[in-house]
Formats: C-alpha cells, structure tokens, sequence
C-alpha cells in the first residue's frame, strides 16, 4: 500500500471512466428520452511506470492496456447486445446476457477506480490518510498498521480472484472491509474507498 493515495468516492473515477450513467439526454426532448454512450477506457493520471518499485511499469501496462481495455470492450459489445435483445422483447437473451454485463461493467468500474486510489510519491502517493478518514481508521480498526493487516487477512481469504475493498456503508456511515468475487463492483448501501485487486495480473 506504498504508493495508495486514497480518492473520496466513485463519482470522479466513474465519470472519468465515462460511465457515470452510461446515458446521456437526448438534446431538445425535454430529458424525455436517452441515448446510451459507450463506456471508454480512461486516461491514466501518472506513467506506467510512475509507480516503480511498488508496482512494475511493464504490469501496469500490461494490467490498462490488455485486461481493463477488454473489459471495456466487453462490455460494450454486451451492453448493445442487450439493447438489442431489450428491442426484440427477448428475455431469455437478456438474463443471459447481465452476467457478461456484471463481469466486465464491474471490471471498468472496479479498475478505474483502482488507478484514482494509486498515486506515484510525488502526488501524494504512500502518505497516510489524513481528517475524517484517518480518525475512521483509528476508530475502527485502530490504526493504519491494523487496517493493512485486516486487508492482508481479507485478500489471502480470497478463493480464486477477487477485490477487497474499504467501504463506507450509506446507511451507518461505518466503514468496514469487504472482499468480492472476480468483478463483482461495489454496489447498494456500500460506498467504495479504496480497492485492492487480488487478480494476479494486477502486481
């Protein structure tokens, strides 16, 4: 966790990511009608290799490049299979296809928010967390050193691949830690702070 520096909430990395709703309103149809936009694969705030030793230049290429570009790519081709099969009224297409939709829609959301939480030294990267969420931490789990060691508990129980998360829940306004399967984002009553990814392509 050397080089995390930790953002505020999904809205920035979503909107940068281009899927903050994945409409946009049809001009002139007073807000009565949407054209749904394409996600894209945002663009990297630091260099590949910004973040040397933490993390390789060449993974960093290899995890933007190959695995969150194919996500994108995913799930577009998904989401207009879907509207198609939405057109024709085929239902059985359409709960065939959401989870294609989850995997890879989860995969932009989960990776673009995993480029807003690293940052290299000179950005802020590998400082502690300061204000409201360094007394969240000390208050919760006792302090920074422990809320590595739940992290680390939390992605070694992971089977398979996955991300564990630190959340904040809407309703309490607690954060907790949270671990989820493959792509699965962070969703509900939970709010997204900072993602770590257990998939092995990622370090």
């Amino acid at each position: 966790m050397s080089t995390i520096a930790i953002r505020s909430t999904l809205a920035q990395a979503s909107r940068r990511a281009g899927v903050s709703t994945g409409w946009r309103r049809a001009a002139g149809l007073a807000g009565t009608s949407f054209i749904r936009t394409k996600a894209t694969l945002p663009d990297l705030p630091y260099d590949f290799g910004a973040l040397e030793p933490a993390i390789s230049g060449q993974i960093m290429e290899l995890h933007y490049k190959k695995h969150h570009a194919t996500y994108v790519k995913s799930y577009n081709e998904a989401a207009e299979k879907y509207a198609s099969a939405e057109s024709a009224s085929d239902i059985r297409a359409q709960v065939a296809l959401l989870p294609l939709i989850n995997f890879h829609g989860g995969g932009h959301l989960n990776h673009s928010l995993f480029w807003e939480n690293l940052a290299p030294q000179n950005a802020g990267g590998g400082r502690p967390p300061t204000g409201p969420l360094k007394d969240a931490i000390e208050s919760t789990f006792g302090g920074l050193d422990a809320v590595k060691t739940k992290f680390n508990a939390a992605l070694a129980a992971i089977m398979g691949s996955g991300w564990a998360w630190l959340v904040k829940d809407r309703e309490t306004g607690q954060i907790s830690i949270r671990t989820y399967s493959n792509q699965d984002p962070v969703t509900g009553q939970f709010v997204p702070l900072l993602g770590i990814d257990a998939w092995e392509h990622a370090y």
